[in-house]
């Protein structure tokens, strides 16, 4: 069998429970990122931008949206015979009679062992679906291989103050890692894993198997890491020092997406030398009617652009209706927004139909105490598929859970802090 040197394991199976009740449908990996985007394309881009050919995505929580949207590959040219693109899911094992979830990180690696051996690599790079950035993975390689590791860990700087919201890697001058320490209340520097590893894939297929006999919820910060680093094998961090952003809040996801329609943003969609790629339908151009307003803002293909749009992001098929008012707000995939409405820090999900002259995202930022956390962000929340009636006032702070219609509203005003949700469905 002719030998790959480094094939791409993509963890894309996450709930991703605190962005709400945008991950009530779909992987937080399938989620909708700067219009077009999905946030998956950044690691998939990543790969194929890198050389990397062969790439199985792990996936398990609502699969579906992520399993059409990858396809066999196409739009990041992974639809090939040696290798490409494979999703690979929770399964039922040879001679049993039930499938088994994957527990942790490394249990879902290991749970896929033998796709892995199928492929012959040397080298296997661990990813997760649902970080933006942009990253060349060949040059971590060079790295990994010059200092002959075991295994390479991607850190970046953080704010001492933040370091322990993160698993922290202790090193030598030379980055040399003697110590891995899971979200230390009192940690010695400020190096953040970046949840990107390449393991020498014999090193790794060991200490996966020996360690499913101890933790059947293997994880790579809790249980391969500190394992590899006990047995004294060489472990190397690799300073990764541009923009990436973990986009797991409702408040973090609007704040990257709003950094992208900045003049000259931190994180650039538009270099031909590093392109992000993703798998949309062909669209009609974007129009912008005569006297509509446009400013500081992305619209994607299919736009419909008739009132004014400031300082926000619109995806495909998106319409804006004449006198709307659209302001520092993400809409989503073929959401219509109907005449005289004027919408302010909202999120709204895809498939959408906004009423005539209905406000949203008015009035005080009132915080509500018995709502989760997530959602007292001063954003308000309107889950996919959702239907908002006419002359509706809805406040700062609220959450219309999906698949919401007329008859769901009690009246024509709902207070900041207030929600929306379906019968039997919660927060």
């Amino acid at each position: 069998m002719r030998k790959k040197e480094m094939m791409a394991m993509l963890l894309a199976g996450g709930q991703g429970s605190r962005l709400g009740i945008l991950t009530r449908n779909v992987a937080k990996p399938a989620v909708t990122f700067g219009g077009k985007y999905r946030i998956i394309d950044f690691p998939l881009s990543n790969c194929i931008n890198s050389g990397v050919d062969t790439v199985g995505v792990l996936t398990q929580y609502q699969p579906l949206r992520l399993n059409q949207h990858i396809g066999i590959g196409i739009p990041w040219d992974l639809d090939k015979r040696n290798g490409g693109v494979t999703i690979l899911a929770p399964h039922v094992k040879g001679g049993g009679d039930s499938g088994e979830w994957f527990m942790g990180t490394a249990n879902a690696i290991f749970q896929n062992i033998e796709y892995i051996d199928s492929n012959n690599p040397e080298y296997v790079l661990v990813l997760s679906g649902d970080h933006i950035y942009k990253m060349d993975y060949s040059k971590m390689l060079e790295f990994h291989k010059e200092n002959n590791c075991a295994a390479t860990i991607a850190v970046m700087e953080v704010p001492i103050e933040e370091a322990s919201r993160f698993g922290i890697m202790n090193t030598e001058s030379d980055d040399r890692i003697y110590e891995f320490e899971e979200k230390p209340a009192n940690p010695k520097n400020n190096l953040a894993s970046m949840g990107i590893y390449i393991f020498t894939w014999e090193r790794l297929r060991e200490a996966l198997i020996e360690d499913s006999k101890i933790h059947p919820d293997s994880d790579f910060g809790m249980h391969i890491i500190p394992k590899m680093l006990e047995e004294g094998q060489t472990m190397y961090a690799y300073r990764f020092k541009d923009y990436w952003k973990d986009v797991g809040t409702i408040e973090s996801y609007w704040q990257a997406n709003m950094e992208l329609i900045k003049t000259l943003p931190e994180f650039n969609l538009y270099e031909d030398f590093w392109k992000i790629y993703t798998n949309s339908d062909h669209q009609p151009p974007q129009y912008t009617a005569a006297g509509a307003k446009l400013s500081t803002s992305l619209a994607s293909e299919g736009c419909e652009v008739y009132g004014e749009v400031y300082n926000s992001v619109l995806g495909p098929g998106v319409i804006i209706e004449k006198g709307a008012v659209v302001k520092d707000s993400i809409i989503m995939e073929n959401t219509v927004v109907g005449e005289n409405c004027y919408i302010d820090r909202c999120i709204i999900d895809e498939n959408c139909s906004i009423g005539n002259n209905v406000k949203m995202g008015t009035g005080e930022n009132i915080v509500n105490e018995s709502k989760p956390k997530i959602y007292n962000t001063g954003i308000t929340v309107v889950g996919d598929n959702t239907v908002v009636p006419s002359n509706v006032e809805i406040g700062k702070n609220c959450v219309i859970y999906g698949n919401t219609i007329e008859s769901d509203y009690p009246s024509n005003k709902l207070e900041s802090g207030k929600s929306i949700i379906k019968e039997g469905a919660s927060l």
